[in-house]
């Protein structure tokens, strides 16, 4: 018998959910379901005797796995693996697989969205609206023409890199990264061209030492004064503090953030909570119907490949 633990909803239907893992208790498996927690104590509890673990986006502490001598297998129903403690899991040899590939469309199509809707004072228009205005002093502009410059050209960062190139704008990365497809549109710079270039710097790189931090005061000083920064990668990846204060003093123009240092909700210290200029969402760009689907079966396929002494998605 395996004994294989949710941790957290995955966003699917009950029905579906039902579907999914129907064939693995005809096999013998055992499914538990709980709420998502962030209470260490009750997490240990929950995990005590699983041989798999499944979770999306919960931060899973090192105490938690530490705790547990039965975890074989953690499988993540996300793309970042940031929140595993992934020393903790190599030195107990627990396998790590993740749902890479379910959110590009999603993510890059909220990318867009923000882009749009910020050009056009989408929160102001509607605003002004509701409350019986018209469009006076709201007047937009386009993205065609425009240059973007996209950090993290991957399967996320080329779609965007598409969308937005289907608008009329020219694309731009950064050199000695890899290109996804190397279509003829896209442009490898320099990091400091890319900067002082772009009218919109996207942010689709993942989260590890060379990247944490990379967008902070100095990097922002060289961006253009009518720049916006759109952030659909990790928190972390951006300085809060900097970017709230190069927003307020007028140093670039605005931001698009859907991510933050902390999982929202956030609390009234989040700085970006104080910013001018600013369109925030709560980490919602990998979140639509599709995305859920297919990343559940990511995970169930993922289970099945684990089972079967064959690993797919590997991350450990």
């Amino acid at each position: 018998m395996t004994n294989i633990v949710l941790l957290e909803d995955l966003g699917i239907s009950k029905e579906k959910l039902e579907e999914l893992e129907a064939p693995f208790i005809e096999k013998g498996c055992v499914f538990t379901h709980y709420e998502k927690t962030g209470d260490p104590e009750t997490l240990k509890n929950e995990v005590k005797d699983a041989d798999a673990v499944i979770l999306a986006n919960m931060p899973l502490k090192n105490e938690v796995v530490e705790s547990s001598d039965s975890i074989k297998f953690i499988d993540v129903a996300f793309t970042g693996v940031d929140h595993i403690p992934l020393d903790v899991c190599r030195k107990k040899n627990i396998a790590v697989s993740n749902a890479s590939g379910y959110s590009n469309e999603a993510v890059a199509e909220l990318t867009l969205g923000m882009a749009l809707s910020f050009t056009r004072n989408m929160r102001q228009l509607e605003d002004n609206c509701r409350n019986g205005q018209t469009k006076s002093g709201l007047i937009g502009y386009e993205l065609k023409g425009k240059t973007v410059g996209i950090i993290g050209y991957g399967s996320i960062g080329s779609r965007s890199g598409e969308l937005f190139h289907a608008f009329g704008c020219r694309i731009l990365t950064l050199k000695g990264h890899r290109i996804k497809g190397n279509p003829d549109y896209v442009e490898a710079v320099e990091m400091e061209e890319l900067l002082k270039q772009s009218d919109f710097v996207v942010l689709h790189c993942p989260l590890n030492e060379s990247t944490r931090d990379l967008i902070h005061k100095e990097t922002i000083s060289r961006m253009k004064k009518t720049a916006v920064l759109i952030n659909a990668a990790r928190g972390p990846v951006v300085v809060s503090e900097d970017l709230k204060n190069a927003l307020n003093a007028e140093t670039i123009a605005g931001a698009c953030i859907d991510v933050f240092d902390k999982e929202p909700p956030l609390d009234s210290t989040e700085p970006l909570l104080n910013a001018k200029n600013t369109l925030l969402t709560p980490h919602a760009a990998f979140a639509t119907e599709e995305s859920m689907i297919l990343r559940a079966e990511i995970v169930f396929e993922n289970l099945a490949g684990w089972l079967e002494g064959n690993q797919c998605n590997s991350v450990l």
